[in-house]
């Protein structure tokens, strides 16, 4: 990684969390990081944007008093050096399936900048649960150490190598280390969707039931996918591309078509 290389840093955590400091720490070391994030947690925010935004200075770079997104405008328009990379993480809680990446802050990051024609990669940590709330578990740094690892490896060969002519960002999901490197598989993200919800009085509470079952022996996603590769020990990468595709079909064409007359002559 050269010197000379500029990173733009953020992620939805918020910009006193371990896992920014951690990737933070570990680029620095041959990058020149410019950290734009988040002043408080504000996890599963999508791309949510705001028109005005307050910014303090910290000890770490610019905390920005609203959302991944709104750091990335501004990081990329005006606080920063345009970057050669923006790097979204490392987010505590994996951020796996097709499902989360409207939804999740540390991802909305990085197509935030991929609509800015910047490469990025979204970095998560695989962090599993039992009864314990998932607020009140403490990830410590050595823990983000194979994330903080494998994200400047890709950052430093992946632009030179020409990944970001085929992908506009990576997201990376990271096990827990368990004192081996592990190895890296090519995913697509898993299809996977068990949402549902549950009424009491006023109430609806919502939840989601991807995670109920993260058993190796009875995970029912695919081999390929980004949830079997991390919940196997394995660093998940899916190369991504921002926006998304569409598929015309020449049945939506008739439809669109028929359109006019249909509202002409009366008929629904």
């Amino acid at each position: 990684m050269s010197d000379d290389l500029e990173i733009l840093l953020t992620n939805d955590d918020g910009i006193d969390s371990t896992g920014i400091r951690a990737l933070h720490d570990a680029l620095s070391e041959h990058a020149n990081v410019t950290v734009v994030a988040p002043a408080d947690d504000r996890s599963a925010c999508g791309r949510s944007l705001s028109h005005e935004v307050q910014v303090d200075e910290r000890e770490l770079g610019y905390a920005v008093h609203g959302t991944p997104a709104d750091c990335v405008v501004a990081g990329l328009a005006e606080l920063g050096p345009f970057p050669d990379l923006v790097v979204a993480g490392c987010n505590k809680g994996a951020n796996l399936g097709e499902y989360v990446l409207g939804r999740s802050g540390t991802i909305s990051a990085a197509v935030e900048a991929a609509f800015f024609d910047v490469p990025a990669i979204a970095t998560s940590l695989y962090v599993p649960v039992d009864d314990t709330p998932f607020a009140e578990i403490d990830v410590t740094a050595d823990e983000y150490a194979e994330a903080a690892r494998v994200t400047s490896y890709f950052a430093e060969h992946a632009l030179e190598a020409g990944v970001f002519e085929h992908a506009a960002y990576l997201n990376i999901n990271v096990p827990l280390p368990d004192g081996e490197p592990a190895p890296i598989e090519i995913t697509q993200p898993s299809k996977r969707y068990e949402m549902d919800a549950e009424r009491d009085g006023a109430h609806v509470t919502l939840h989601d039931r991807v995670w109920d079952d993260m058993d190796p022996g009875s995970l029912p996603d695919a081999a390929g996918t980004d949830r079997r590769a991390v919940v196997e020990g394995r660093i998940s990468v899916s190369p991504l591309t921002a926006p998304h595709s569409t598929n015309h079909h020449e049945v939506l064409t008739e439809l669109a078509d028929g359109y006019l007359e249909t509202v002409t002559s009366g008929e629904r």
